[in-house]
C-alpha cells in the first residue's frame, strides 16, 4: 500500500494548503485544500484500489470543482 492510498496523507496535504490560504491569501490554495479534504473523506469511507495516476486524476477533478464552486 503507497502513501496515495492513505486517508491521512490526503488530510494532512488539506491542512498544509489551507494554511497556506491564510498566509498566502488569493484563493489560490483553497481549491486545492478542498479537493484534498474531499479525496481523503473519499479514502476514508473506503474508495481504495486506486493507482496514482488515478488518485491524482481524481484529486485533480475535484480541486477543479472546488475551485469553479469558489468563483
Amino acid at each position: 500500500m503507497s502513501l496515495w492510498s492513505e486517508w491521512w496523507v490526503w488530510m494532512s496535504a488539506a491542512l498544509v494548503l489551507a494554511t497556506a490560504e491564510v498566509i498566502l491569501p488569493g484563493f489560490i490554495f483553497l481549491g486545492f485544500a478542498m479537493g484534498a479534504f474531499v479525496m481523503g473523506a473519499l479514502l476514508l469511507i473506503g474508495l481504495t484500489g486506486l493507482s496514482m495516476p488515478i488518485t491524482l486524476v481524481v484529486f485533480a477533478l475535484l480541486s477543479l470543482g472546488s475551485y469553479l464552486g469558489l468563483r
